[in-house]
Order: structure tokens, then C-alpha cells, then sequence
């Protein structure tokens, strides 16, 4: 008889566990099917984002200007045609004295002589090239604008010749556009995510473009009298946003 009743409080108690580990499994399950289904919320959550573009500009007037002279000698004797360079040289700098810039400004970059027989008769060009590098805007500015008071005097100004102004305090102003285009950007974002009916959260990632310093008013300048020292320096970033 005790025997009996023994076994059967085992049988109980080993259902008991049972049911209690089934209970578990059960409660395991719906916590962790709830959990991965969050998880996969989350992440498909994160995974909205929206990629903008932000634009920044600013003007600026150049702080270097370089002035190439290029000019040049012909004669039958090589003697003379050194002697015509060397006078078109001293006219020159005289030119430059006058216009008040040191006389370490101006400085040569290259020389060269040629020959050939026209009729058997040997002919010699002797070209040479100046450059003058200022700090000076307006003093250079002020140069170029009288650049014909060196042909009054005898200097004859080849192709080549011409003043190109440059900006080189770009590092200076980098930080402050990249932050003017980040948040140029978050206003694109902004009206993106209004249209949607989300809000925007933080960068995913950015992408800064390049650079890029052109004339002011549309001309391309370069090398020659129509370059300009009045600049716009322009600047995209590409910048993905999170979505909330």
C-alpha cells in the first residue's frame, strides 16, 4: 500500500517538472520570438536613411598675384639680339620701380636662343620670360592696367604674358564650409523627412566633394589680362541621414 502511494507523489512531482519546463519553453519562445521580432524592427528601423547634398560658397579676393612676362629679341648678329633683350630687361624693371615693387619682385624663370639661315643668312631670337610675384592686389592690379607702357617702350609681349591671381588660404576657410554644407544638407533632409512624416536623426556617413575656386563672375580667367582676383570658392558635400 505505500509502495503505491509513493509512486504516485513521484508520477505528481515528474508531471509537475513537466508541465514547468513545458511552461518555460513556452514563455522562452514568446520572449524570444518578441525579442527578434524588435531586433528585426530595429534594424529595418535603421536601415531608413535619406542621402542629400549641401552646398556652400563663399567670395574671396586672391591674396597672390603672378605676372608672367614673356618677351623677346630678333637680329642677324647674336650680339645685337642680346643687346635688344638686355635693354627690353632694364626697361622693365625700371617699369616696375615706378610702379613702387621691390626690386626683388621681379625675377627671371627662363631664357632661350634660336637660330636659323634665312637666304644664308643666319637669324638669332633670343625669348625670355620675367615673373613677379606679389602679395599686392591693388599694386598688381594697378600694374596689369598699364601693361602697355611697356610696349611705348620698345618691349614687345609675346603670347604667354599675363597675370593669374590666386587664393591660398583655402585651409583656412575649410572647416567653417564643410559645416555650412553639412547643415545646408540637414535642411534638405528636413524637408525630405517632413514630406514623409519622419524626423531626421543623425549621420549615417558623409562624403566631402572637392574644392573648387573659380572668377566671381563667371569668367574662367586663367593665364591673361581677363583673369580676376575677386573668386568663389564653392564646396558639396554628399551627407546620409538616418530617418526616425
Amino acid at each position: 500500500m505505500t509502495d503505491n502511494v509513493d509512486n504516485g507523489g513521484f508520477l505528481d512531482k515528474r508531471n509537475n517538472v513537466i508541465l514547468i519546463s513545458a511552461l518555460l519553453l513556452m514563455v522562452g519562445m514568446v520572449v524570444g520570438g518578441y525579442l527578434l521580432g524588435d531586433g528585426l524592427l530595429r534594424s529595418k528601423m535603421a536601415d531608413r536613411s535619406v542621402t542629400v547634398r549641401g552646398l556652400a560658397e563663399r567670395e574671396v579676393t586672391a591674396d597672390l598675384a603672378t605676372w608672367t612676362i614673356a618677351y623677346s629679341a630678333q637680329s642677324t648678329n647674336l650680339a645685337e639680339a642680346q643687346a635688344d633683350i638686355d635693354a627690353d630687361t632694364a626697361a622693365i624693371g625700371k617699369f616696375f620701380t615706378e610702379l613702387g615693387f621691390e626690386a626683388d619682385a621681379l625675377r627671371p624663370t627662363g631664357a632661350n636662343v634660336s637660330q636659323y639661315s634665312s637666304n644664308g643668312i643666319p637669324q638669332y631670337t633670343i625669348r625670355q620670360r620675367l615673373s613677379l610675384r606679389t602679395n599686392d592686389i591693388d599694386k598688381a592690379q594697378a600694374a596689369v592696367a598699364r601693361q602697355f607702357d611697356l610696349v611705348r617702350r620698345g618691349v614687345v609681349l609675346e603670347d604667354g604674358s599675363g597675370m593669374s591671381y590666386s587664393f591660398t588660404k583655402l585651409d583656412e576657410i575649410k572647416p567653417p564650409m564643410v559645416a555650412e554644407a553639412t547643415k545646408d544638407a540637414r535642411k534638405s533632409a528636413e524637408q525630405f523627412a517632413e514630406d514623409s512624416g519622419t524626423d531626421v536623426g543623425g549621420i549615417k556617413s558623409a562624403t566631402q566633394g572637392y574644392f573648387s575656386i573659380e572668377a566671381r563672375d563667371g569668367d574662367g580667367g586663367g593665364y591673361g589680362v581677363s583673369d580676376t582676383p575677386y573668386k568663389k570658392v564653392r564646396v558639396v558635400t554628399t551627407v546620409n541621414f538616418y530617418l526616425d
